[in-house]
């Protein structure tokens, strides 16, 4: 994954309404939910929704399907794994880096 995608995806989550919108289909995973269910889950009015689906769908995070008159928008979880997999790749060149491996941690909780 290139890092213009990378930058697309993490603008896309950096606000509240979006992150709250892309968690809700995540947690609801493959079969999704229309902009409607979305907006009584979440208290969030329609034209609002409509704008943070479109920057969802725009960064690859979510994807409308059609469904007779309906839209269902679903998580791409194929995307959101190249996004985490970008982050953490290489992750502490290869060593355990579990926060509960930090010598200061550990040392704080022996005290």
């Amino acid at each position: 994954m290139d890092e213009q995608n990378i930058i697309k995806a993490l603008a896309a989550l950096s606000h509240v309404s979006r992150l709250r919108v892309f968690r809700t289909l995540v947690v609801t995973g493959p079969e999704g939910l229309t902009p409607g269910q979305l907006c009584e889950k979440l208290d969030i009015p329609a034209a609002t929704m409509s704008f943070h689906l479109k920057e969802l769908s725009n960064a690859g995070l979510v994807q409308p399907i059609r469904d007779g008159r309906n839209l269902i928008y679903s998580a791409q979880f194929d995307h959101m794994n190249g996004v985490i997999a970008y982050l953490t790749e290489n992750c502490c060149e290869g060593r355990n880096c579990a926060t509960n491996t930090h010598p200061a941690h550990n040392e704080a909780h022996h005290e």
